[in-house]
């Protein structure tokens, strides 16, 4: 683990990529089963908890010249914060709630569920201890010779293109999402009394002639359609233009 000596006598300061959302957490939590690490090469804070990280670990890190262990703020420095904090706070019922709330053991969290209730007060406070531990982390990263360096943005991938799919897949597709939607129609159906079923056949009836009518007039076009230019004149003619397309009604006849 790097040296903790303190470093107000060096000239040379050693930069480091500070996460500092990181950074303050670790600065923040003060359990004495909790211990947080410096990377100085990458600027990450690595956090081991006793009783679940591996045993050795507190180990390793001490051999490694690459972690710094991080100094987190104590419990009578952050206790002060929120006495500093309440005459700050302009609703006089909200003062008396939170000076009864940081009086005795539970301060900590008995000022945070006073605060719960009060979301404009509360995000106060959150800027207010930023403030705070902003400056105790500025300190201590001056104090053993570290600069923070904005960190490097995260390389940007390009959008992996979707695979093109293959007429079987759509196919398959339809298939699998028409029998699902046959299911469907069918316990809804089962769910209907017999008006109601006779208004759904009469549409799905609609629905299925007008299918065979505009099947019949792309037919009908198609044919028009490969007629030339130089037939203008022959026996058979042509449609007149402002001849309609058959009807719902005819083309269901026309069957």
């Amino acid at each position: 683990m790097a040296n903790e000596d303190n470093g107000s006598n060096r000239t040379d300061l050693r930069e480091v990529p500070v996460d500092w959302e990181a950074l303050e957490d670790a600065f923040e939590n003060n359990a004495p089963e909790v211990h947080s690490y410096l990377h100085l090469d990458t600027g990450e804070v690595l956090r081991v908890v006793d009783g679940i990280a591996d045993p050795d670990m507190h180990a390793r890190i001490a051999a490694d010249d690459s972690y710094m262990r991080i100094d987190p703020v104590s419990s009578r420095e952050q206790y002060r914060w929120m006495e500093r904090f309440i005459p700050m706070v302009d609703e006089s019922e909200l003062r008396d709630r939170l000076t009864a709330a940081i009086d005795g053991k539970g301060a900590f969290r008995r000022f945070k569920d006073v605060l719960m209730s009060y979301g404009p007060e509360r995000e106060r406070w959150f800027a207010f201890r930023s403030e705070r531990l902003r400056v105790f982390m500025e300190a201590w990263l001056a104090a053993h010779a570290l600069k923070p360096v904005a960190r490097p943005a995260a390389p940007s991938q390009p959008p992996k293109e979707a695979a093109p799919i293959s007429q079987e897949q759509l196919t398959g597709r339809r298939v699998r999402n028409a029998e699902s939607l046959r299911k469907q129609l069918k316990e809804v159906a089962e769910t209907l009394g017999s008006r109601d079923l006779d208004k759904v056949l009469t549409f799905a009836e609609f629905v299925r002639a007008r299918r065979v009518a505009r099947s019949y007039a792309q037919r009908h076009d198609g044919v028009e359609g490969g007629v030339e230019e130089s037939d203008h004149d022959s026996d058979h003619g042509e449609l007149d233009d402002d001849s309609a397309p058959p009807s719902s009604t005819e083309a269901s006849s026309a069957r």
